[in-house]
């Protein structure tokens, strides 16, 4: 749970600005009179211009996408106006402190980082604002949205009544409200900023701290509500702090966030819909926010530890922004047949009683309006119930809304939302070995050549201020063979990620880790010296910082421990000795994957027989015609990153395979904007040896969209038809351009497998070509009538199509 501070009733110390501001409310001419623009809450709702409201939000952040228009192609505004069209009434973002002041008292809010340019495009939409302004966030953004900075401040525990740490947060805070109080940004200026977060998830880490830990929390959030995040959270949430708040949800997980070495899990709208309507009808929710909606890419090196560049591509918008699985559509109906009963929901009586042995009513009414939540918890068997002598037939694990108590107008099992299949295009491949040149990233043998030394193992983030993955250490062996040609084993102790290792400039073995085992990763391999001194160069290496836990400015990474063991001799410990430190790689201190720092290293002709590892591979390639999604298919490389024009676009690790067999994530995303014209330069760093002419430029569009609905659903509360249609639109400019498949009456399977049952209407092709071929969208009644009549009487018939969208 989280702390939320609310304009009017905002915490105490950290958010002074906000109180005054929140407490002040501007007047506002709506042409008739005055409008005092305030926003507060009572036990029931978030309270805007004296009105409840039942809000709907969605997760987007601004530094996970891109704002500019490229050849006519938006992001924020495309995503802001889908979430709009999908029901949202709110939009939430984090603010990344690491990403607008990476450098102490140096701010950065350009391009992706442009805060007040994304909320205003917000506001343009007419939508809200709900700022998570943290400033720990956690969001698998590395370092939880600290700069690293903050971690060499002297004495400083984060999270906890530390005068060091207050002063930089209440600094940062303070920074961040007065930008959106002298852009007009706060809801009683006129703007779209209605609630404001302070803090994030602390409850987690509380009990690590003690009393400080209490303190703190008075400190920063004193008057905040409580609210939840999770799953389920209409059976978890204790409810609000007080019986004067309400109860709100802010983050309601649409997926899960994928990890290197796991398959994509994705949620069902089913599940989602069910968790929110549960939550509105138990715990009178009335704020449901979306936890991602659309999740985006974590750019450059922002991802925390093993999390995949990625971001809940299986949240409503995909990565791309597009809308291929039916969570959008669904969860828009449930939207619509909440809000229609908003009046019941935020001012009726409520009451519950048992339809079952796990099944229950819950009831909003007042004296002209009723809602009623007919819940069925059996995962297994349809539940038949009577409610107000209404006979009812619940799915399984379901809910049914009835506006009025008597009309079911939504039902979280049944999916009606079109489904879309997202096709991957080929559009260049790199198989010519003529396309590609190399450079090897050289490695440190010369101690005295470090950029530190030191006769102890340093700590990685305290080395390399979370400014690069990589670190070197490097140190001198003298060896004097034994007679009887024992093996000499090399023992390496990290808390990094990955290690690889290098003995006299020859690779000698590598290791990694896995998100669930946080300890030390050994590497034990057989290495061959020579008489005399010899080179060992460690490469320390992060997949990303930590994003959360408590004392996070105390935690150890890096080597901890390297030994030599000659046979049966003595273990011959070498952290003592003098190490050699570079921080980073040579190609990374020259910026090597820009068109500039290009210039400064000998690329060379590559070997398509022997990939090495730590190599730098530099090609070019034309932008893509059209506006449908670009991606780079890395499956054949192995660890690395990779740029496009000089920009990052995210970390790559293909070979750590998922329990599936498969790569966690093989495609990466290139926004357009980071494209030019025509020619662009791409540029990735190998460090395992994978094999760059197996890489290709694809495209990703919906390409296929598919409808399956039966004649008994309710009708879309976002149309005028009064029966049950399938209704399917193409998107990115496309039309449809075939029927793959279409069928009213029992047709089998659905739309990745499908066929003809035993009930089908010859007409059924024609019907849905005449209505659909050559337009962007279309809708077909699913009633006997549009099909010439009932091809047979007596059973229930539905109405399913595959169409492509060209």
């Amino acid at each position: 749970m989280r702390e939320m501070p609310i304009c009017n009733m905002a915490a105490a110390a950290v958010l002074a600005v906000l109180t005054a501001l929140c407490t002040s409310p501007a007047a506002a001419e709506d042409g008739v009179g005055v409008v005092q623009r305030q926003v507060s809450f009572d036990a029931r709702a978030l309270v805007v211009d004296g009105t409840r409201r039942v809000l709907f939000a969605g997760e987007m952040h601004y530094a996970r996408s891109t704002p500019e228009i490229f050849h006519k192609i938006t992001m924020w505004p495309a995503l802001i106006a889908k979430a709009k069209e999908g029901g949202l009434d709110v939009i939430q973002t984090y603010v990344f402190w690491n990403v607008h002041e990476p450098i102490q008292g140096q701010y950065n809010f350009e391009g992706r980082y442009d805060l007040v340019k994304f909320i205003k495009e917000i506001q343009a939409q007419g939508l809200y604002v709900s700022l998570r302004i943290g400033p720990f966030i956690e969001a698998e953004w590395k370092y939880g949205g600290f700069p690293f900075w903050l971690h060499d401040i002297p004495n400083i525990t984060f999270r906890s009544d530390n005068e060091a740490f207050k002063k930089y947060m209440q600094r940062f805070v303070t920074d961040i409200v007065n930008m959106m109080k002298q852009e007009g940004l706060y809801y009683p200026q006129g703007g779209p900023i209605i609630t404001s977060q302070i803090e994030n998830e602390y409850q987690m880490v509380e009990p690590a701290f003690g009393s400080s830990g209490q303190r703190y929390v008075s400190w920063a959030a004193a008057m905040a509500i409580n609210t939840c995040n999770g799953l389920i959270c209409g059976e978890t949430f204790v409810g609000p702090n007080s019986p004067n708040k309400p109860a709100l949800w802010t983050e309601n997980w649409t997926s899960r966030y994928l990890i290197y070495g796991n398959d994509t899990k994705l949620r069902s709208p089913e599940d989602i819909a069910f968790a929110v309507a549960l939550f509105i009808a138990r715990k009178n929710g009335s704020y449901v926010s979306y936890y991602m909606y659309h999740g985006g890419t974590n750019f450059g090196r922002f991802a925390s530890s093993y999390v995949t560049t990625s971001y809940y591509d299986g949240a409503p918008l995909d990565e791309y922004g597009m809308i291929w699985r039916p969570t959008w559509g669904h969860l828009r109906e449930l939207h619509a047949a909440i809000k229609m009963s908003s009046e019941p929901l935020l001012s009726g009586t409520y009451s519950n009683f048992s339809l079952g042995q796990v099944q229950e009513a819950h009831v909003f009414e007042t004296d002209s309006r009723c809602v009623a939540f007919l819940v069925n918890f059996d995962p297994y068997q349809i539940s038949k119930v009577v409610f107000r002598n209404i006979s009812l037939q619940l799915a399984p694990k379901s809910i049914s809304i009835l506006a009025n108590c008597n009309q079911v107008v939504f039902e979280t099992a049944k999916v009606n939302a079109q489904h879309g299949s997202r096709t991957v295009q080929e559009v260049q491949s790199f198989n010519d070995v003529n396309t590609w040149k190399a450079f090897k990233e050289p490695i440190p043998q010369d101690i005295s050549k470090a950029m530190y030394t030191g006769n102890q193992l340093f700590e990685h983030l305290s080395t390399t201020k979370d400014e690069t993955d990589y670190l070197w250490y490097t140190v001198g062996y003298e060896y004097s063979p034994s007679d009887d040609g024992q093996l000499v084993l090399l023992n390496v102790e990290s808390r990094a990620h990955v290690v690889h290792a290098f003995v006299n400039n020859e690779y000698v073995g590598g290791v990694h880790g896995n998100h669930e085992e946080r300890g030390s990763i050994i590497l034990n391999t057989h290495i061959s010296l020579k008489e005399g001194l010899n080179t060992i160069s460690l490469l320390s290496v992060m997949v990303g910082s930590p994003d959360s836990g408590a004392h996070m400015e105390s935690r150890i990474f890096g080597i901890r421990k390297v030994s030599i063991k000659q046979g049966q001799q003595p273990e011959h410990v070498l952290n003592n000795e003098l190490w050699g430190y570079q921080v980073g790689l040579f190609g990374e201190n020259n910026s090597i994957y820009t068109q500039e720092g290009s210039n400064k290293v000998e690329w060379t002709s590559i070997n398509n027989l022997t990939y090495h590892p730590l190599t730098w591979y530099k090609a070019t390639f034309p932008t893509p015609a059209g506006t449908d999604a670009v991606t780079l298919n890395l499956a054949g490389m192995s660890k690395g990153e990779v740029w496009i024009n000089g920009e990052s676009i995210g970390r790559y690790w293909v070979s750590f395979k998922a329990p599936s067999g498969n790569p966690s994530q093989s495609l990466y995303h290139i926004p357009r904007q980071f494209l030019n014209p025509q020619d662009n330069l791409l540029i990735l760093f190998e460090e395992m040896g994978g094999n760059p002419q197996q890489i290709t430029v694809n495209t990703v569009s919906i390409t296929k969209v598919c409808g399956n609905v039966d004649e008994l659903s309710a009708p879309s509360l976002q149309s005028e038809e009064k029966e049950p249609a399938v209704h399917l639109w193409c998107q990115e400019g496309k039309y449809i351009s075939a029927v793959e498949f279409a069928s009213y009456g029992n047709p089998v399977g659905g739309c990745t497998s499908f066929g003809f049952g035993s009930c089908h209407a010859g007409s059924s092709e024609s019907v849905v070509k005449q209505a659909c071929i050559g337009k962007s969208g279309c809708s077909i009644p699913v009633t006997p009538a549009k099909f010439g009549g009932d091809p047979c009487p007596g059973i229930q018939k539905s109405l399913l199509v595959v169409a492509s969208c060209r």
